[in-house]
């Protein structure tokens, strides 16, 4: 079987070595045991289900959280000559939805969002076919979004109940214990085998800066973009704030597009194209951007509030530096966003009156696109009390919600504490997921010291390189592919 690894990893994808914890998990997933593997980004999570599925002999059923996300795994396999491989999401068309499930048994790698898996066409055309590996990709989304944002991901145990079923593999770059607790439970995973990679990346540095106003936060911000040089990606709140930084940072001549789940979809992948590309140099996004967007050259992530959790931060500064050079993760922050990052986290939470209303309307035979209509509650809060009335009392549902709204609160706290205090931040993030730190690093963080010139380029350094680089490159640059 080792040889038989060694064999695939070189035809299909040109490798002669694994990276460290590949093989293992690989190994796992061939003995059918089910594997919640948790790997730095940028380590190759992908190769850990794509190798088993072509040692396999059925298909394999990844289930995936963004399109963009699925449409970048579709493309790199079709790179590879794949052909066997489909997103079956809204990008679709009818027409095209009705032949992939006449011949869905002809695909070997079938991508899938939870709430297009919980159709009931789909899940009686999967039923229908055998299946050799379940991979839930980026499953900390399960425990991130399931309850109170994308409850179909709570679903996902419902169809993967069956005692027969093929293996499950959960992929995740951070995970806390209550988030692996979480993706055990709710995909029905059966004595699972855990393989734990050290969540620390050290080619990424640490920067904390404390402002004292919006204003001045804006002008560090626009200082460091002019200073030192990208590709990076800016994270804000707000849809309004990440268009509005978008157009001062254009005027100021930075290469620059904003990115929000507010623009439509075939606007957010023109954008990303572009920043793989080096169209544009920096993305100016909410957090709706960065999944699926595989660009290994970002050296700069910048935030410019608090993050609402430690894992959320973690995710998000995971994509820099992917090609293990030095990349720089700087937040800005005034002592108030604290409490904006708490309003933006629970302000569409559903709180008691709108369980009550909930229920009170439905039984009076209201429907849930006339709870929204008429104002009386939000999309989000009809998605989730949808979810939860059907499993849980009247009283239990508003106990569990106030409980996951005290815990929103608290992990904004910690993430308060962790940029706050005077402990390293990069000992802090590891320790919140239960590891510890082997080594620091030079210019390790702004708390143990930090010399930016050492871990990023300036501008004008980055502009004598590509005039002093070779014709290709220059080429490449001056006019990328479109």
């Amino acid at each position: 079987m080792t040889k038989n690894l060694y064999k695939v990893l070189n035809d299909k994808f040109g490798f002669s070595s694994f990276r460290k914890g590949q093989k293992e998990i690989i190994e796992s997933i061939l003995n059918e045991e089910d594997v919640v593997a948790i790997m730095p980004t940028g380590m190759g999570k992908s190769l850990c289900y794509q190798i088993p599925g072509y040692l396999m002999p059925h298909t394999v059923i990844i289930i995936s959280p963004l399109l963009s996300l699925m449409q970048d795994q579709v493309e790199q396999l079709k790179k590879r000559g794949e052909k066997r491989v489909v997103a079956f999401n809204s990008f679709l068309t009818p027409l095209e939805k009705q032949q992939f499930l006449q011949r869905i048994e002809s695909y070997k790698f079938i991508f899938l969002s939870p709430e297009m898996l919980m159709q009931d066409l789909v899940k009686a055309k999967l039923q229908s076919i055998p299946i050799s590996l379940i991979v839930a990709d980026e499953a900390h989304c399960i425990s991130q979004w399931g309850y109170d944002f994308r409850p179909d991901y709570l679903r996902l145990g419902e169809w993967l109940h069956e005692p027969t079923r093929p293996p499950i593999l959960a992929l995740t770059a951070t995970a806390t214990q209550q988030v692996m607790n979480d993706i055990t439970l709710h995909l029905n995973m059966v004595n699972p085998t855990y393989h734990m990679q050290s969540l620390d990346r050290p080619n990424i540095r640490y920067s904390t800066v404390e402002v004292d106003s919006s204003h001045h936060k804006f002008e560090s911000i626009l200082k460091q973009i002019e200073s030192y040089s990208g590709p990076g990606i800016l994270y804000t709140q707000s849809r309004k704030k990440a268009d509005e930084y978008a157009l001062k940072l254009s005027a100021a001549g930075i290469r620059i597009a904003s990115y929000h789940a507010g623009m439509d979809q075939v606007d957010r992948m023109f954008v990303q194209q572009q920043f793989l590309q080096n169209e544009i140099e920096w993305v100016c996004a909410t957090n709706a951007f960065g999944m699926g967007v595989h660009k290994d050259d970002v050296r700069q992530v910048i935030h410019d509030h608090f993050p609402s959790s430690v894992a959320n931060y973690a995710q998000e500064v995971g994509r820099a530096g992917r090609d293990g050079t030095d990349a720089l993760a700087t937040l800005f922050y005034t002592i108030d966003d604290e409490h904006r990052t708490i309003f933006v986290a629970t302000n569409d939470f559903p709180e008691e009156i709108h369980v009550k209303i909930f229920n009170e309307n439905k039984y009076n035979g209201m429907s849930a696109n006339q709870l929204v209509s008429q104002g009386l509650l939000s999309e989000n809060h009809v998605r989730i009390l949808d979810y939860w009335s059907a499993r849980k009392t009247e009283e239990d549902t508003i106990s569990m919600l106030q409980q996951l709204r005290q815990e929103k609160v608290q992990q904004i706290h910690r993430m308060k504490e962790i940029i706050t205090n005077s402990l390293c931040i990069r000992h802090q993030i590891v320790q919140t997921f239960g590891q510890q730190l082997a080594d620091k690093p030079q210019n390790c963080c702004s708390k143990c010291g930090l010399n930016t010139d050492e871990i990023v380029h300036s501008s004008q350094e980055r502009s004598q390189q590509i005039l002093l680089s070779p014709w290709q490159n220059r080429l490449s640059l001056l006019f990328p592919r479109g």
